[in-house]
């Protein structure tokens, strides 16, 4: 029998000692989580410039437009995150650290230790 390819639903639902590891401060789980609410505003904001006539929005028109407009919606969508956005990246922060607190008290539980 052969081992299955790991989905992301697999890695979702693996338990996360690693979050203790690699980001176990706290600045780095809050960055994580505003740049996650940045990349589902880009998304979120993408189909809103779609709608400007070609020529008429920001660049005049050309392959530059087409070139640079993807980027300035993404900035816009982490200037948004970074002031709050919609609330998206304090919901996944709150997660990631509970995670984080859940994947320490496992370890303190196994090892004997705790407070």
């Amino acid at each position: 029998m052969e081992p299955r390819a790991t989905t992301a639903a697999d890695l979702a639902l693996r338990p996360v000692p690693e979050l203790r590891r690699a980001g176990s401060d706290v600045a780095s789980l809050r960055k994580a989580a505003q740049d996650f609410e940045a990349m589902a505003l880009g998304a979120l904001f993408q189909p809103m410039f779609e709608g400007i006539a070609k020529g008429r929005g920001f660049g005049g028109g050309g392959r530059g437009e087409a070139a640079w407009a993807p980027l300035l919606v993404n900035e816009y969508a982490r200037i948004a995150a970074a002031n709050g956005g919609l609330g998206i990246g304090e919901a996944v922060f709150r997660q990631l650290l509970a995670a984080q607190e859940r994947a320490g008290a496992g370890t303190n539980a196994a090892t004997g230790a705790g407070g």
